[in-house]
């Protein structure tokens, strides 16, 4: 994985993780897995915006259960930059529920052209949405 990119997963988990702390003395019972008030399991889309939040959103959509950032350039490093889709496939708070794609491209000759993204890349930003979900579900019966 590229110095820049690892920059910017560190930045999501930072974000993803800030809140994780208060959370010692979770109850044993859960909040249900499943959600309807909107169209996807909103554990997962809140967590989902939590984590991308650091880049500009072009697109929201809790009914299709789709999220797509616009390109973002980590400031620590401008010649590459990354767009973000994640999709939320089902209604239950599941691994398989949760689907991220990830582009790049890095600036060449004042163009910018594709780059490949690593794999444990996008396995990564799909991990610490799904820890973010499962903490919000904690939280929604502790308090």
């Amino acid at each position: 994985m590229r110095r820049p990119l690892a920059a910017l997963l560190l930045s999501a988990t930072l974000v993803a993780t800030a809140g994780c702390s208060r959370n010692r003395d979770i109850p044993v019972e859960l909040a249900p897995s499943r959600t309807t008030a909107i169209g996807v399991n909103s554990y997962l889309w809140r967590a989902a915006i939590d984590t991308l939040s650091f880049a500009p959103l072009i697109t929201a959509d809790s009914n299709g259960g789709v999220i797509v950032t616009d390109w973002y350039a980590n400031p620590n490093s401008p010649g590459e930059r990354v767009k973000l889709t994640v999709s939320i496939l089902d209604q239950d708070l599941r691994a398989d529920a949760l689907r991220v794609a990830a582009s790049r491209q890095v600036s060449q000759n004042g163009s910018w052209v594709d780059a490949p993204v690593a794999a444990a890349t996008v396995q990564k930003l799909e991990d610490i949405i799904l820890t973010r979900a499962r903490d919000i579900r904690r939280a929604a019966v502790g308090g």
